[in-house]
């Protein structure tokens, strides 16, 4: 993995460099095709040595079915005349980054047992940026195990008050 990550570092940063003060408009357009360039079929259609960059350019612009802006279908060529298809949503993943980066949000991922909807979401999530100083943009993935609370991800920061987190710390103090 950390091989994707050193591929698809230059191509990230040099689409972030491109797309300049329309980097966050460019997103989506990345995040859908990366999103075709996962697929598994897809890359073994790519990696036929009959087929042609223009036919797998064509195929996954078809696929992904959004209006390419010429930046975005510049980085696209690049990336299948390099062989580095692969590396696509690993691109996206650090594109993502890098325009967090130059807008002072941060990606949050929050698990809870339970669902996190409306009020209650907006109410957590201005908890959150209270407690990361710094806006967040949250996804919620409902994880059972956690029994109650919520385990916070933002980077590289980790907030646990789950009630598995809890139950493990009393675990570790009785058996010490």
């Amino acid at each position: 993995m950390a091989e994707l990550a050193t591929i698809a570092r230059p191509y990230a940063e040099a689409f972030h460099q491109a797309a300049g003060a329309d980097a966050a408009a460019l997103k989506p357009q990345l995040d859908a095709l990366a999103a075709v360039a996962g697929n598994e079929q897809l890359r073994q259609f790519a990696d036929d040595p009959k087929a042609q960059p223009a036919q797998v350019f064509d195929v996954i612009v078809g696929v992904a079915g959004v209006a390419l802006d010429p930046r975005s279908a510049n980085l696209l060529r690049a990336v299948i005349d390099n062989g580095r298809l692969a590396a696509l949503p690993e691109v996206a993943a650090q594109y993502q980054v890098l325009v967090n980066a130059g807008t002072g949000v941060s990606d949050a991922t929050i698990e809870s047992a339970f669902p996190i909807e409306g009020a209650q979401l907006t109410e957590v999530v201005a908890t959150l940026e209270r407690r990361f100083a710094r806006k967040l943009n949250a996804t919620v993935h409902i994880v059972p195990e956690l029994i109650g609370g919520i385990r916070v991800v933002v980077g590289d920061e980790v907030l646990d008050t789950s009630v598995k987190a809890r139950l493990q710390q009393m675990k570790s103090a009785l058996t010490a």
